[in-house]
């Protein structure tokens, strides 16, 4: 599927990392041009908002009516699959899989079977389509093989991309200690668990000297570490998900499952840690985490219950809900989406500026809606923000160019 003719977009305030300014954008032969000219399909965007197509920085599950309704035009993929994404052939099979209208990059088993104990063959995976490598949900806790898969993702110039709980504290945990949690009689696990294994990922990615990234830094203990390594020059990189600055553990108080979250939700305290990390340049990207959760694996318990939000659908409105705060600008968002996500993966992609994908969206920023799990387009809908009112839709979305029926 390539793009037939030049397209216009005219009438819009087109949001780049420099600013917004109005004026048109052109599309041709898929990639985004300064070129002028009368040729083409030319579109009226009427004042609204024209931004890159956001880049979903690991996702549990390939959801393409979900990822369109919410502007996504790229994901990657966490090797937590069944099976795991440990092999050249697994990985080459997911990088043509959501094509021509949606491009997934796999981020290849950072062990075999994601047992944290062998790992596994990054540079055949990468020739294969690898775009990062994944520890999967759970942290390595075997510092030697840690180390060495770091020193190998170093040799080959691919991220780490790293979960950061350790694993001997946290162990069957699914709240954070706390008053919520005694309360309620959930097992958890102190939020120091998760500064210890950030603690220990970072000393080993210096040794290494690789590149890694938190896909969900959640506490201020936590954020203190990325922001003093950043501060050091180290390649380190930060993610968080919605949940983790819109709500904190006190959605956890009906027992309801759709706050059963990995890591769990945090204090009131770390929710603004994450907001002022937010402000402050300290995250880098802000992704879905969708991983849709059907009643089989909801319905539960909570303690029973498998962690998990559908997210790719509410990501936009969260992020532009920071917008209206006032917490950060236009540009800021749109680098935390889709700019900084493509960068640590190595796309051409993630910004309109010329010679770049053409993956481009059309938003009222303004548009209300209510996020309603039942009516979502995902292929299960256990959000935590069911019911809530936001604002913030996608009107049009193209992929190289070619539109895609919202």
């Amino acid at each position: 599927m390539k793009q037939a003719a030049s397209i216009t977009i005219a009438n819009g305030r087109i949001v780049t990392t420099e600013g917004v300014r109005e004026g048109p954008l052109r599309m041709d032969e898929g990639i985004i041009t300064d070129a002028e000219g009368d040729s083409g399909e030319t579109i009226d965007a009427r004042g609204k908002l024209v931004v890159p197509g956001i880049v979903d920085l690991g996702v549990f599950a390939i959801d393409k009516p979900a990822f369109h309704f919410g502007g996504i035009t790229r994901a990657a993929l966490m090797p937590d699959q069944s099976p795991a994404l440990d092999l050249p052939s697994r990985v080459s099979y997911i990088s043509k899989s959501g094509k021509p209208d949606f491009w997934v990059h796999p981020l290849a088993a950072a062990t075999r079977g994601l047992e944290g104990r062998e790992i596994a063959e990054f540079a055949l995976m990468r020739e294969a389509g690898a775009k990062g490598i994944a520890t999967g949900r759970k942290w390595i806790s075997d510092s030697g093989t840690m180390l060495r898969l770091l020193q190998y993702a170093a040799m080959l110039e691919m991220p780490v991309i790293a979960h950061a709980e350790d694993a001997a504290l946290v162990g069957e945990a699914v709240a954070t200690a706390g008053e919520y949690a005694t309360r309620r009689g959930l097992p958890s696990a102190p939020a120091q668990a998760e500064a210890i294994a950030i603690a220990r990922d970072l000393a080993l990615a210096d040794m290494a000297g690789a590149h890694v990234h938190f896909r969900q830094v959640t506490t201020r203990a936590g954020l203190a570490m990325i922001r003093t390594a950043k501060a050091a020059g180290q390649r380190v990189t930060a993610g968080v998900t919605p949940a983790h600055f819109m709500l904190s553990d006190l959605a956890t108080a009906e027992f309801r499952t759709f706050a059963r979250l990995s890591p769990p939700l945090r204090s009131e305290d770390d929710r603004q840690a994450v907001r002022e990390a937010i402000a402050d340049g300290t995250i880098d990207v802000i992704a879905s985490g969708h991983d849709p959760r059907g009643p089989e694996d909801k319905r539960l318990p909570f303690s029973d219950a498998e962690p998990g939000m559908a997210g790719a659908e509410t990501l936009l409105a969260m992020v532009l809900s920071l917008v209206r705060d006032g917490l950060i600008d236009l540009p800021r968002a749109f680098d935390l989406l889709a700019l900084n996500p493509a960068r640590v993966l190595g796309v051409n992609a993630g910004a309109l500026k010329a010679g770049f994908e053409a993956d481009v969206a059309l938003v009222d920023p303004e548009k209300p809606w209510i996020i309603q799990s039942a009516k979502m387009a995902a292929t299960a809908g256990n959000t935590p923000f069911d019911g809530q009112p936001t604002q913030g839709r996608v009107l049009a979305l193209w992929k190289g160019g070619v539109a895609i029926e919202l």
